[in-house]
């Protein structure tokens, strides 16, 4: 009776509690929704290949099955790449190959690098094919010069080689490099979720305290106008928000050497927009908790979902 007694209280608790409810049953729902939708999306993933002034036999010889080509006029692989977000710009000079790779997705770089060896393997079977059929018609050829011979002089045909392509590739890299690993990939994203999530999740906590424990309710008792409430907590908390941006950014450089190509100063400022952007929204969603509990389960429903929109999972 007793475990039946608690059994009652905990289902009509649960029951009161719209909130928890929905995070137990329409939250799940929902980021399973997404995912399917993002997955879906990305069934066959294809790196754009730009070509210029390259040997036809080779393009022909390229499976477009993971690669897109487009022939270009311009031979400035990092403008190409920045212009019209290729993964990798091939250009030829003689037998000199020379593959410029963004890097920005390893998996794109590795099809790429992948598609190119077996195209020029496929090159070599082909004149290997080749060799071999003009071989077979040298050797009927050369039999009837000796059924010739034995009547008199003949003259022997010399065998025609083809030749075999041979490209030497040199592969350069716009961001990092061979050794990059796809952490390197993952660490700008972790970098910009990492602050959002924490400025969200103190900044919320924090002004809920300042509910549960009565410190709002006597300011708003003051002759405090609500607009400078507002803009003292946002002040107030984004000082250390902006501390603990600086702070992830600079251990981001200076620790795990992140490469940057851009403007040092414009990560700083874009992660700063990040954080006042959180701290708005912990505010924001502070007001509809009652308890840090409360605040926890808008965790799934707030944040979870960006991690999808970060860059994680490449979105045609």
């Amino acid at each position: 009776m007793r475990i039946e007694a608690l059994i009652n209280r905990i289902l009509k608790e649960m029951l009161r509690d719209k909130r928890t409810l929905a995070l137990m049953f329409i939250a799940p729902l929902f980021i399973m929704t997404l995912i399917f939708f993002l997955f879906q999306s990305n069934t066959d993933t294809k790196a754009d290949l730009a070509v210029h002034a390259v040997d036809s036999a080779l393009t022909k010889a390229i499976d477009t099955k993971h690669v897109r080509l487009h022939q270009v006029k311009n031979d400035q692989p990092i403008a190409l790449i920045k212009a019209h977000d290729y993964a990798g710009v091939l250009t030829q000079d003689g037998d000199k190959l020379t593959l410029t790779l963004a890097n920005a997705d390893q998996g794109k770089s590795a099809i790429l690098k992948q598609t190119l060896q077996a195209a020029s393997i496929k090159l070599k079977m082909q004149a290997a094919a080749t060799a071999l059929k003009i071989q077979a018609t040298t050797l009927q050829k050369l039999a009837t010069a000796l059924k010739q011979a034995t009547r008199g002089a003949a003259q022997i045909p010399e065998p025609h080689q083809p030749k075999t392509p041979s490209y030497t590739l040199t592969t350069h890299y716009r961001y990092g490099s061979a050794d990059s690993t796809y952490f390197d990939t993952l660490l700008p994203i972790l970098m910009g979720f990492i602050v959002f999530f924490f400025v969200f999740l103190i900044s919320g906590i924090a002004l809920l305290r300042e509910r549960t424990t009565g410190t709002l309710y006597r300011l708003l008792a003051t002759p405090v106008r609500r607009g400078e409430i507002i803009s003292g907590y946002l002040l107030g908390y984004g000082i250390f928000a902006i501390i603990q941006t600086l702070l992830i950014v600079g251990y981001s450089l200076i620790v795990f050497k992140i490469q940057i190509l851009g403007s040092i100063p414009a990560i700083f400022l874009i992660n700063l927009l990040l954080a006042f952007t959180a701290l708005a929204l912990g505010l924001l969603i502070s007001t509809f908790a009652n308890t840090e509990f409360q605040m926890l389960q808008f965790i799934p429903i707030v944040v979870i979902p960006q991690i999808f929109f970060t860059g994680l999972i490449p979105i045609p």
